[in-house]
């Protein structure tokens, strides 16, 4: 998404722009495997913040709508803890409440609502001075909000865990698990995670979209826009080096040993693989060198055409652990897959409501991992025992099924070889702590001509952030470009000279 957007808009600005992609198709962790002839879904599946789409399209002249087919879900996920546990949660906060009160009481409801409103006060607070701009400091964030903003920073405690803050608003411990699982959108675990990503929670509500087609539409929606504007696009060309000439960029060089030259370099890669010297020794001052025990969340994902049975899956449904708290503490402590994982899973041949697909169904199921994956591989045992669990957690809440085939699967293993020198983290460096957004590198590099975006530079992971970043390294390309550039010198009235 960030090497497409940022193609995008440079190529709409007039810059001779070339976009190198070592995959087959555009979309990087957006993509869709072939399963018994049939496409599914194998990366992100939710789509949010349309806005950031929606004023991308527009500023490179069209519409989003024009290029895809969006639909509102109403629906935006179903949720099970044992057979007799469910709970529909609804982008109507009143519909959700009112299902919230028939779950676990009145009160839960009331704390609902209450923690919709300290969420949609979270966004507020940051959406334009964090996730709009430039990657900030803490005392950047503090001078951008300005005096009358500070108390509002203060209120969406940022010291303070989300599951801690969880407490104030909820004391059923399945709506403290569920909202939880916002953290995870991050890569990072509730009990680590800032208070801050309850921000999730308003971003949800403000509207969930299902692309016709499937989300990977909209990767080649913007790899075919960028191409109209002028981008070259070329699939398989795995770049092995940025070259330099010690003072700035002056291009790449293929594994085939081609070299293209260039003025700018945005690198879409992970920050990981910079700071390991992926791209060489040049590039790597410009990375980031992050530990695995600073690492996101990975996963074990089952790509499959299923008959399914029993429970009544939504587009979007999660069967939660039995204990969160020791299924985290088995994925990031222990290092190793849950014995009783939580279990998502994406029915893409569903909607908001409706009977079951006649017939096997397009199913992503995932389970979050350790992202341990260039480190070592997870054993064929380690990899059956997790589809037993997974089987046996959804088996608890009444859903069972059966396959003709065999899944497609992916590891941590399998994701860092998709994503070298991830380890198989989906989300860059784990939210963990209240200064981790801090550390993530911005736009800009001390390495002039070396621009970052992707999901593990600012603003963060994610469709809608991924974007983000690469609409923020295009602008300080341009920026950076116009500040540097040269006209012949002209005698002036006076004697005097300029630029």
């Amino acid at each position: 998404m960030a090497g497409l957007v940022a193609a995008l808009k440079l190529a709409h600005a007039g810059l001779k722009v070339t976009l190198l992609e070592r995959a087959a198709a555009p979309g990087g962790k957006m993509r869709a495997l072939p399963v018994g002839g049939r496409s599914i879904e194998a990366g992100p599946t939710v789509f949010t913040m349309r806005w950031v789409f929606d004023e991308i399209f527009r500023e490179c002249g069209t519409a989003l709508d024009d290029h895809v087919a969006l639909r509102p879900a109403s629906l935006l996920a179903r949720h099970a803890w044992s057979a007799d546990e469910r709970l529909d949660l609804f982008a109507d906060v009143d519909t959700s409440a009112e299902a919230i009160a028939a779950f676990a009481g009145p009160r839960e409801a009331d704390g609902y609502r209450r923690f919709c409103a300290r969420a949609a006060e979270v966004y507020r607070t940051l959406e334009g001075s964090f996730i709009r701009g430039e990657r900030p400091s803490p005392l950047d964030l503090g001078r951008r909000v300005g005096l009358s903003g500070l108390g509002d920073l203060w209120r969406i405690r940022p010291f303070t865990t989300l599951w801690q803050a969880l407490g104030d608003y909820f004391q059923d411990p399945r709506l403290r698990q569920l909202f939880g699982r916002y953290a995870t959108y991050c890569g990072a675990s509730p009990f680590a995670a800032p208070a801050t990503l309850m921000l999730v929670a308003h971003v949800e509500q403000a509207g969930v979209w299902y692309v016709q087609g499937g989300l990977n539409r909209l990767g080649q929606a913007l790899a075919s826009l960028a191409e109209e504007r002028g981008a070259s696009i070329r699939y398989g060309a795995e770049v092995a080096q940025i070259e330099t000439d010690r003072s700035r960029v002056t291009g790449v060089m293929l594994v085939d040993g081609e070299r293209i030259p260039a003025d700018a370099i945005v690198a879409n890669a992970d920050v990981a693989a910079l700071g390991h010297g992926l791209f060489g020794p040049e590039a790597a001052g410009a990375g980031d060198r992050i530990a695995a025990s600073q690492r996101s969340l990975s996963a074990v994902t089952f790509c499959a055409n299923v008959r399914t049975e029993g429970f009544p899956l939504a587009h979007h449904t999660v069967f939660f652990s039995g204990d969160y708290r020791a299924e985290f503490s088995e994925i990031l402590t222990r290092r190793r897959l849950p014995s009783d994982p939580t279990v998502y899973v994406c029915a893409q041949d569903r909607g908001d409501s409706g009977p079951a697909p006649d017939g096997p169904e397009r199913l992503l199921l995932l389970v979050n991992a350790p992202a341990d994956g260039r480190e070592r591989a997870f054993s064929p045992s380690e990899i059956e025992s997790c589809e037993t669990n997974l089987r046996r957690r959804l088996a608890a809440c009444g859903l069972s099924l059966t396959t003709s085939e065999p899944a497609a699967i992916t590891t941590p293993e399998g994701f860092e070889a998709l994503f070298p020198a991830t380890g198989g983290a989906l989300y860059g460096r784990a939210a963990h702590g209240w200064m981790a957004s801090f550390k993530r590198l911005g736009s800009r590099t001390r390495l002039p001509g070396l621009y970052l975006a992707g999901g593990s530079v600012h603003p963060g992971p994610g469709v809608p952030m991924a974007a983000q970043s690469g609409r923020l390294a295009a602008e300080a390309v341009l920026s950076d470009l116009a500040s540097t550039v040269r006209s012949p010198r002209a005698a002036m009235s006076g004697g005097t000279s300029t630029r």
